[in-house]
């Protein structure tokens, strides 16, 4: 079975007990930066799950345990034998710190030794030096059967008593000056047989030599012996051959094909670049609307013809549209006051006054409870509202009826005091800037972050801080918009602030900064964040560093890999994996949005047409899997309500609402002469409308409280 990695990666940080950030890459062996607390994991393919746990409970040991020094200026030991003592000394506190790693370290090894990672197969384990003898003795226990003298012994309980980095330096000096010594005695001994051997070859050439050493002009050029032992160089008996070993078979169980895994992670965005103010949109919206009245009043006079409102079409068809929804608006009202009583009737509890109550003094004898009780009602929570409205072109044909919902939810806010913040994304409202302007930058441009364009924007088209006759202003200004793509009158829009592209996932980003912000500017408790929209998004390219020609970098843009690039989230410690289609890396966006403000509930509305509904599930169901009786229950619905409510996906309730069936006008209005058929016929057609808004509007007030 393959390895979990995420869940290995939190079993790193569990075990670390900090945030480390955990990154799995193509790399030979692991690595841990302990300034930027990153710890680098090999992709371990081929090992188990046991021998990844004990690879990951020794890197850690590292992470916890090694210091970041020089050790080498002030002790003169080659590194593998301080690695050696290191290991051992870290394993022991580790399984000191958690003692179910000890038999994950035995089951591990074990299983290691079983492969002969160590490379022990057929060899007489009494020939290896000291230092490899340690090495298995500590990684391997009982499980080979080793010899140690009495010298060896002392050395090897001082290993054994090593707590501090200093220790192990003083024991792995030890060590290495006991295998230097054993080393250069055995090369003595060595040397002394060889000279014994060849001393009769040695007194045949000296006769030989005697025989002509008389001549005088014989070639006197000795060569000098070089062979010195203390020469500098490292004796071939103190390498670790267990160490190496070991060691080359651990980056053989890595894989270093395919692709490298990439971490990205978002920037920190400026909202004062982002955000277009309330103030400045609206008054963009009516200096626009203004000059086109004036421009046809002055028109229609000159033809000697009446004035006209080019807008009287649509405030008309505003102001009977906020008519016929106050009945909605009360009813989501209502709902809020119940379900909010009742959950402060759910979270009540009973208190002693510490005043006897002298209706119960009489049963005394039999009863210890006297005293007068109260019941404890907690206050009820601050709420706030944060709305992100689809502005893309794809919306001109439902946004007319995603403004419906909008405006139901609104006048909702208002009427229970809550405070909320609308924001229409686009691209538009920088790209039409006066010429010779330079685009603002909204974030830093750093390698292993995400690109936001510098055209993106969120208009900021309503806000809870304005007076209700500014507020209704507002809302007929967009309902104009709404107005204009859906029956084409006599009037334009202003190009900034006409529909535009798509950058929801740019607003997923921009939320990191607003929605912290809003919740300390009203001081609030809990926060909802409803996004209406229609579609999905691009995915983000990220910034990479790119060589020059000069040896230094430049930095570039690159497209995501949707199978290894990661999203990482550094506060958090977590890391999102996204699949092909668009919609997987805004759910991903979303759920990183989640763990990062657990208090906010995302909620998100989708207005589809009917043809659309089926192509839409099949984002978040499948019905060749285990889901394919919740794909069938929410077909139901569809049919039955024409709305439906997706909870797997990155919304806490991603809530689909038939377009045409939140077109129909819920008035039950019939002429004077309508048969009978007719008048049933609306009556019906006006249920079904108010129906669903009830069912879905009340479904969103459950979460809202």
């Amino acid at each position: 079975m393959a390895v979990q990695l995420e869940i290995k990666a939190q079993l790193a940080k569990l075990l670390a007990t900090e945030d480390l950030v955990v990154e799995h890459r193509r790399v030979r062996t692991a690595q841990f930066d302990v300034h930027s607390r990153v710890l680098t994991l090999p992709l371990w393919e081929k090992a188990s799950g046991t021998v990844y746990d004990l690879l990951v409970g020794h890197e850690v040991g590292h992470a916890l345990y090694s210091p970041d020094v020089d050790w080498s200026l002030e002790c003169n030991v080659p590194p593998q034998f301080v690695n050696v003592v290191e290991d051992a000394r870290i394993e022991k506190l580790m399984k000191r710190k958690y003692m179910g790693l000890a038999k994950t370290f035995y089951s591990g090894y074990q299983e290691l030794d079983n492969e002969d990672f160590f490379e022990l197969d057929g060899k007489d384990l009494s020939t290896y030096n000291l230092a490899d003898k340690v090495n298995l003795y500590f990684k391997l226990g009982t499980l080979i059967s080793l010899d140690f003298t009495d010298e060896e012994q002392k050395i090897l309980n001082l290993i054994k008593d090593c707590e501090t980095f200093t220790d192990t330096l003083s024991a792995a000096e030890a060590l290495y000056n006991f295998c230097k010594q054993k080393s250069q005695k055995e090369k003595t001994q060595q040397d002394s047989f060889d000279d014994d051997k060849n001393s009769g070859m040695d007194n045949t050439r000296s006769n030989i030599d005697d025989d002509t050493s008389d001549s005088g002009d014989s070639d006197d050029t000795d060569v000098e012996d070089s062979d010195d032992s203390d020469s500098g160089g490292t004796d071939g008996n103190l390498d670790i051959k267990t160490a190496d070993a070991l060691s080359e078979n651990l980056e053989d169980l890595a894989s270093d094909h395919g692709l490298e895994n990439v971490y990205v992670e978002f920037p920190d965005v400026n909202l004062d670049t982002i955000i277009a103010s309330n103030e400045e949109f609206h008054t963009l919206c009516d200096t626009n609307f203004s000059e086109q009245q004036e421009d046809c009043n002055v028109s229609r006079e000159r033809f000697l013809e009446k004035k006209m409102d080019i807008f009287g079409l649509a405030d008309l068809s505003f102001n009977n549209f906020k008519k016929n929804a106050q009945k909605e608006v009360n009813y989501l009202v209502k709902e809020f006051e119940c379900k909010k009583s009742a959950d402060s009737y759910a979270r009540s509890t009973i208190a002693k006054t510490g005043v006897l109550s002298t209706e119960k003094l009489h049963t005394y004898k039999f009863n210890e409870d006297l005293f007068k009780k109260v019941s404890v009602l907690p206050d009820g929570k601050n709420h706030g509202l944060i709305f992100i409205l689809d502005w893309s072109g794809s919306m001109a044909h439902v946004l007319q009826d995603t403004i419906k919902q909008l405006y139901n939810l609104v006048w909702f806010c208002r009427k229970v005091s809550i405070p909320f913040e609308v924001y229409a994304f686009s691209n538009t409202w920088n790209s039409y800037r006066n010429c010779g302007e330079v685009p603002p930058q909204h974030a830093k441009r750093e390698a292993g972050k995400f690109q936001i364009d510098s055209e993106f924007s969120l208009l900021n088209i309503f806000t809870s801080k304005v007076n209700n006759k500014t507020l209704n202003h507002h809302m007929k200004n967009i309902w104009r918009f709404a107005y204009y793509y859906t029956r084409c009158p006599d009037y334009s829009l202003p190009y900034r602030a006409s529909l535009s592209g798509t950058p929801l996932n740019e607003s997923l980003i921009a939320l990191y900064k607003i929605l912290p912000k809003f919740q300390k500017d009203n001081n609030l408790q809990k926060v909802q964040c409803v996004i209406l929209t229609d579609g999905e998004a691009n995915q983000l390219p990220y910034y990479v560093d790119i060589p020059t020609n000069d040896g230094g970098f430049r930095v570039g843009c690159r497209n995501v890999n949707s199978e290894k690039t990661i999203i990482r989230n550094r506060k958090t410690g977590k890391t999102y994996k996204f699949g092909y289609r668009w919609s997987d890396f805004t759910d991903a966006c979303l759920r990183n949005l989640r763990d990062t403000y657990p208090s906010v509930n995302f909620i998100g509305i989708r207005v589809l047409a009917n043809r659309d509904a089926n192509s839409f599930l099949k984002l978040y169901y499948s019905h060749h899997t285990d889901e394919y009786m919740s794909y069938i229950r929410l077909q139901n619905d569809w049919k039955k309500n024409k709305s439906f409510v997706i909870k797997n996906s990155g919304y806490h309730a991603y809530f689909g609402m038939s377009a045409n069936s939140l077109a129909n006008d819920d008035s039950f209005e019939v002429k004077e002469d309508a048969t009978k058929s007719q008048i049933k016929n609306a009556f019906i057609k006006s249920l079904k409308t108010k129906k669903l808004n009830k069912k879905v509007l009340g479904e969103f007030i459950s979460l809202v409280v």
